[in-house]
């Protein structure tokens, strides 16, 4: 029997593209000179995409492909997957929600004691000879006890959550509605923004998010605040980040994702208060092999009439 055709938009790990070679006929788009060579070469043969949250699926990529009748996304944000393009077309799309939860939510509490602690400039102050010719490291600033606002109170907002009750921290969560949780709610990141010390975003991407922690929530904070992104760039404006940076109305911050990557403004390389990561939140071997798994699954329920495990279209 013809193996379905699988364009895999977004690079894999060398086991799962192991896995999936076992069912599909796997068409390396990432690896491709010629993308668009590849898309017409497989108009009549590929049914379905792999790609990944920071890539997304384009309508424009969907039309290039007819038989196209599945996307799954390597990742739990599907914001830049056009789902209303989708959805026109017929196509189902699925993510990988729940295994990367509690991965980023550990990342986000290592990105916080990472910049309150400066932690890379301490490895950095011994390895380069300061300890020894300047004395102590400088003082720095506690995490524990801080008070915490959340902007999302999701799965991965909840565990975030879950950790910062065991540093003994008050928590506070933005959302569009309120919980049945035992932490205060607001309306909006501004209006939280006044009564917190560590502002962390765990928000979803997509429209609705768009620029959603704005200058008035950075304008709002205590000065001496610290920052935590591991949700999109684009949940954050992120001129108003980057003035409250130079500033230092943040005092710290820790962040994992930015708009244009991994082209990122050049300015946040000059921040020695800031601790930056390549957005690899998730980016765990088990972790990863869990992903891959379920992106599987989904695929190959869908070829076998079987109802999707993780649909979000």
């Amino acid at each position: 029997m013809t193996k379905p055709g699988l364009l895999v938009v977004g690079e894999l790990p060398a086991w799962d593209l192991e896995a999936l070679t076992d069912r599909f006929d796997l068409h390396l788009y990432y690896a491709a000179e010629d993308k668009s060579a590849m898309l017409m070469a497989g108009r009549d043969t590929i049914r379905a995409i792999c790609t990944k949250g920071e890539i997304g699926a384009s309508a424009e990529m969907m039309d290039a492909l007819p038989k196209l009748e599945i996307i799954a996304n390597y990742g739990v944000g599907y914001d830049l997957i056009d789902i209303p393009a989708a959805k026109a077309r017929g196509l189902r799309v699925t993510n990988t929600p729940d295994v990367l939860t509690e991965e980023v939510a550990d990342m986000a509490i290592g990105l916080l004691l990472a910049a309150a602690r400066r932690i890379p400039a301490g490895d950095a102050w011994v390895r380069d000879g300061s300890w020894r010719t300047k004395g102590m490291f400088p003082l720095q600033t506690r995490v524990w006890g801080k008070r915490i606002g959340i902007v999302g109170l999701g799965r991965i907002g909840s565990a975030i959550a879950r950790r910062a009750e065991a540093f003994r921290m008050p928590v506070s969560y933005s959302a569009r509605q309120k919980k049945p949780v035992p932490y205060d709610w607001y309306p909006t990141p501004a209006a939280m923004a006044p009564q917190v010390d560590v502002l962390m975003v765990a928000a979803a991407g997509g429209p609705a998010t768009m620029g959603l922690v704005d200058r008035a929530t950075f304008e709002a904070l205590q000065p001496g605040a610290i920052f935590c992104n591991v949700a999109r760039g684009t949940v954050v404006d992120e001129t108003a980040l980057l003035e409250a940076l130079r500033t230092r109305r943040i005092a710290a911050a820790g962040i994992d994702v930015f708009l244009n990557e991994p082209e990122i403004d050049p300015e946040f390389l000059t921040f020695d208060h800031v601790v930056l990561q390549p957005h690899a939140a998730s980016g765990t071997v088990e972790t990863r092999k869990d992903m891959g798994r379920l992106l599987r699954e989904n695929l190959e329920a869908h070829f076998d009439g079987r109802p999707l495990l993780t649909p979000v279209a």
